[in-house]
């Protein structure tokens, strides 16, 4: 099972077996724990590389 976890000010983090996929659906390389850029601005796109400090806003709640 995988969870996806919404971080403040930050990244989505996503742990446990998921397939990740681009938008033409071929197959990314991804890990049992991964962070997703949600900002933007990260040069390693869809992965997080901590571009986003300082520079996001964003505090999800349910």
């Amino acid at each position: 099972m995988s969870e996806i976890k919404v971080l403040d000010n930050g990244p989505l983090l996503v742990t446990g077996e998921t397939t990740l996929l681009d938008g033409e659906g071929n197959k990314l390389e991804g890990k049992a724990q991964m962070y997703l850029c949600r900002c933007g601005l990260s040069t390693n796109k869809p992965f997080c590389n901590g571009a986003h400090k300082g520079k996001f806003e964003s505090v999800v709640r349910a």
